[in-house]
């Protein structure tokens, strides 16, 4: 894990945010912050985070308490799967302040992440522009293509972790360039943070029937961070009190109405019940998390995924206004828009290093990539006669063939699984 940085608040001497107290020369400062001033800070760290690319920031308490419930009974039934780092902390994952201690607010931001090639519309979040191009029939006719191999958008460009991560650095380095030393320590997707039900208390979205957070004007596609602060700023208002799993749906900042076509969409039913998803179903749990043989009843229904999954989002409403990135980084690297799976099948442990450099792919290693490859083929050569060319097809068995006899066990597995098609 990332852990981030923390400071402690070491420095009583430098702090703009008059006045200013401390208790004694030995005990650690206290400090009394001027309402107005407090708030005047806010809208400027607000300001930064634009600045720095972040499409909403918003500021919230630390009280997640009304999601305890649905977490504990989440983990209790095992819908985490083999991801034992998300029950390994408990309840710090509700606890802002258990998991870093002084802990009085987070700051919550998010940044789109559709690469500029995907057409969507760039520029101020809060203007519902007409859709040019809707990038979402583009992913949805690779989808349709069994020979293609389909990386989730989000994977597609630079590691999102060194990229928000440093962005938030800098955002906490400028807030301590107005006010000195402060506590804080920056998130993103890094520990065990409960990332979605911070940012809807921050009021930047509510939790869609996915579980993924949503934007009126923005869709979902878009990272999470957080900065762990020790000042009492004033917070935002929360966009969606409903947000623990299992609650009473469609409160007020819930726009999602009837609509469950994400629920209809996934392709292995891992949406179980609205807000509700068992990881063991899910196809991002199962390329990605998941690091042996995945379940053969399964396997069928991952079709030529390979990395992650957004048929979710696909289907969902508000996505027609998800916006590009306001950054290079997340622009397709490698042609992983355009790949194949022989292609991809084809690269060495070399070529995937290499060419994984930099990229969150690279943390699932060579030998899940060409086990979730081989599923895929195996998927393309089960496809219908029509869908598929005689060419293609010879191409697929003539790859899987080739490596039927890798070191690795899992690869053959899953090979063997594949040819099974032939």
């Amino acid at each position: 894990m990332n852990q981030g940085q923390q400071h402690s608040m070491s420095d009583p001497h430098r702090d703009p945010l008059s006045p200013l107290e401390t208790t004694n020369d030995e005990a650690p400062a206290t400090r009394h912050y001027d309402e107005a001033q407090l708030a005047a800070l806010a809208s400027r760290i607000k300001g930064w985070g634009r600045e720095l690319g972040f499409g909403a920031v918003g500021i919230s308490d630390i009280d997640l308490s009304h999601a305890e419930a649905g977490l504990a009974a989440w983990l209790d039934a095992g819908c985490h799967g083999e991801m034992d780092y998300m029950a390994k902390h408990g309840m710090k994952r509700a606890r802002p302040a258990e998991l870093v201690a002084g802990t009085r607010r987070v700051i919550s931001v998010r940044m789109a992440y559709l690469p500029a090639s995907s057409g969507a519309r760039k520029g101020d979040e809060s203007a519902v522009a007409d859709v040019q191009h809707d990038w979402r029939l583009d992913e949805r006719a690779r989808l349709d293509d069994p020979a293609a191999a389909v990386v989730s958008i989000y994977a597609r460009g630079r590691d999102y972790h060194k990229v928000m991560r440093n962005r938030l650095q800098q955002l906490a380095e400028r807030i301590e360039a107005e006010i000195g030393p402060y506590g804080f320590r920056v998130f993103t997707d890094s520990a065990p943070v409960l990332e979605v039900e911070l940012a809807q208390k921050a009021g930047t979205g509510w939790r869609g029937k996915h579980t993924l957070l949503l934007q009126r004007d923005a869709g979902s596609l878009f990272f999470l961070g957080e900065i762990f602060i020790d000042v009492p700023l004033p917070t935002d208002a929360d966009a969606s009190p409903e947000s623990a799993p299992g609650s009473a749906p469609e409160t007020p900042g819930a726009h999602c109405g009837s609509c469950t076509r994400c629920i209809g969409a996934c392709p292995t039913g891992a949406i179980v019940a609205p807000y509700q998803v068992d990881a063991r179903r899910c196809i991002s749990y199962l390329t990605i998390e998941l690091k042996g043989s995945i379940p053969q009843d399964l396997r069928p229904l991952i079709g030529n995924r390979v990395y992650g999954c957004d048929d979710c989002q696909l289907v969902c409403p508000w996505n027609k206004f998800a916006q590009a990135a306001p950054v290079a980084d997340f622009d397709v690297r490698h042609g992983l828009d355009r790949a194949s799976l022989v292609e991809l099948f084809g690269w060495t442990a070399s070529d995937f290093d290499t060419r994984m450099q930099g990229s969150a792919i690279r943390r699932i290693g060579y030998e899940c990539w060409l086990r979730n490859l081989a599923v895929g083929m195996g998927n393309a050569l089960r496809a219908a006669r029509d869908t598929l060319s005689a060419d293609a097809r010879a191409a697929i068995v003539d790859a899987l063939r080739q490596r039927a006899g890798d070191p690795s066990p899992l690869v053959r597995e899953h090979v063997e699984w594949a040819l099974e098609a032939a």
